[in-house]
């Protein structure tokens, strides 16, 4: 079973930074495509941006690209989210999410992730 825990949530000024983390519990986790996802109240989960398991690479939803940024470290299990100057539409439930050898084609989609963590609040005040 795989288990995914994020942290490094909280309450931050408008213009402050946060580093979450989303560590996992499998055992070859550089085959695996991790993704941020964030939901705010009333709105439909949103795909932030993902780090792809066969290249190497990291993508990102034009809304966030220019303030978020995906790193990962394979040899620790974690994949991080460092989110700068943030806004109050910022606010919302941040999720990490993971695939096996995900298919591309779905990477920035719910339906590409079938293991997801708890999620961790992020609220941006004003």
């Amino acid at each position: 079973q795989v288990q995914l825990v994020e942290s490094g949530g909280g309450l931050v000024q408008a213009g402050g930074s946060l580093r979450l983390s989303c560590t996992a519990s499998v055992r070859t986790f550089s085959s695996y495509a991790m993704a941020w996802f964030r939901q705010a109240p009333g709105k439909e989960r949103e795909f932030i941006g993902a780090s792809w398991w066969s290249t190497g690479s990291t993508f990102y939803a034009d809304s966030v690209k220019d303030r978020f940024t995906i790193s990962r470290d394979n040899a620790k299990n974690t994949v991080y989210l460092q989110v700068n100057s943030l806004k109050p539409e910022d606010t919302a439930v941040y999720y990490c999410a993971a695939n096996y050898k995900g298919n591309i084609v779905y990477s920035n989609s719910r339906q590409g992730y079938n293991y997801w963590g708890q999620g961790t609040q992020v609220t941006v005040s004003s």
